[in-house]
């Protein structure tokens, strides 16, 4: 099985993407095409329960690996093809977020393409070997002689060209274990993308990107907290915590197993309370259950949302903290965008908004037509990501940078703070 080609008669006249995300909870797999008129057409899916990951670390290979096999030959079954290269998602925690900026003189010139690959490849000096991969080096926003916010320079006059670069990085070990998982699985990985990066574009509009937005993802086992700029992320969180450790505080508290704890969460669990909670009665199934026959207990709805409530509450404090110190506060900390597995529990927008203080919607992937409609929910938000990221074939400082060199300086507040000002201004 070492090579993987498309079976005999299977033709396609557009660009096969496949992206492959491996979480927690779930391993996903989606076969999608995109077109000659640019739109994008899903072509299969493919899902597994995730046995060898916590909390996004690779954990059991071995189970991984195998997850991994069976989500992809799902999707492949389904589109009737086999596919050689996957785009993977990365959303352990660790991901740091880091911005530097450099400048070239151009003494007052028209700019050409020559003088912006320059600046580029003098932004390459700022990245330097500090025990952390890359995952992404791109070009946020330019500025010509002290303009900030400037998305195009090309064709302008200036006497100093600079750009804000934005470096993604992640420590080494975990990234290169999910890079040998997919491999021993007999696939190429084409790149493997930090999970905001991706989401972001699943779930965000452009204006919302452009003007400044926060997306909070709520996954199984990490909560990634990003802020959006000038059409680019800006800054990022990871937080070790997310919504399987509310299924676990069910389990604990109520007696039950994991299965039975989030299948209580989903159908019956809410972040919001009524009054009618409190008469509504839910039949549990106690662990002892298969052993000695025992009968299963009942409770009423309003104690399993109790259970709910206080590790959202718990959770919620955390994202405020990161958002606070990710500088997403007074005029423009307005909008957060909630998506994630997690995203799916009832009510939970309405919780947020009143627990942050801000608008909050749950975001949903978009833009790829044929998609499931059991694939549309903000559990799905990354893998649709890792589509549209591949699509848009984004310009990456990496394919000027040595192999050896792994992360940027670090840049302080007032460089974010700078970069979200000119955003605003520009607008």
């Amino acid at each position: 099985m070492k090579g993987r080609e498309r079976n005999a008669g299977q033709r396609s006249d557009g660009q096969l993407i496949t992206a492959l995300d491996i979480g927690s909870w779930k391993v996903s797999a989606l076969i999608a095409e995109r077109r000659d008129d640019g739109t994008i057409a899903v072509l299969g899916t493919g899902q597994r329960e995730s046995r060898g990951v916590k909390r996004g670390y690779i954990a059991d290979m071995g189970a991984t690996e195998i997850a991994v096999r069976e989500a992809v030959e799902g999707a492949e079954r389904m589109a009737g093809i086999n596919i050689e290269d996957v785009w993977v998602s990365f959303s352990a925690g660790g991901l740091v977020s880091k911005l530097a900026s450099v400048e070239v003189e151009l003494g007052g010139h028209r700019i050409e393409q020559e003088d912006i690959d320059r600046l580029l490849a003098k932004g390459n000096g700022s990245i330097d070997p500090e025990g952390r991969m890359v995952l992404h080096a791109q070009p946020a926003l330019y500025t010509l002689d002290g303009l900030n916010g400037v998305r195009k320079p090309l064709g302008l006059h200036a006497d100093r060209l600079a750009v804000d670069i934005h470096v993604v990085a992640a420590d080494g070990s975990p990234v290169r274990n999910l890079d040998l998982c997919v491999r021993s699985a007999h696939l190429e990985v084409k790149s493997i993308v930090a999970a905001p990066v991706a989401t972001g574009m699943a779930c965000l509009s452009e204006e919302e990107r452009e003007l400044g937005v926060a997306l909070v993802e709520l996954g199984a086992g990490v909560t990634n907290v990003s802020l959006f700029a000038g059409g680019q992320l800006v800054g990022l969180a990871s937080l070790p915590i997310g919504a399987a450790d509310i299924t676990d505080d069910i389990a604990t508290t109520f007696g039950t197993r994991r299965q039975q704890a989030e299948r209580l969460k989903c159908f019956f669990g809410s972040a919001t309370a009524t009054p009618r909670d409190n008469h509504d009665m839910i039949e549990v199934q106690p662990i002892s259950a298969e052993d000695d026959g025992a009968e299963g207990v009942r409770i009423t709805r309003a104690q399993l949302i109790a259970v709910i409530r206080q590790r959202l509450e718990q959770l919620m404090g955390e994202i405020g903290g990161a958002l606070k110190a990710l500088g997403f506060t007074g005029p423009i900390g307005r909008q957060v965008v909630l998506t994630g597995g997690g995203a799916e529990l009832k009510g939970i927008a309405d919780y947020a908004q009143q627990a942050l203080g801000r608008a909050v919607r749950v975001g949903r992937p978009r833009g790829l037509s044929g998609m499931p409609e059991a694939h549309g929910g903000p559990g799905f938000a990354a893998l649709a990501g890792l589509i549209h990221y591949a699509a848009s074939d984004p310009v990456d400082l990496r394919q000027l940078m040595p192999a050896e060199q792994t992360v940027v300086r670090a840049a302080g507040p007032a460089m974010l703070g700078r970069l979200i000002q000119a955003v605003r201004q520009g607008f």
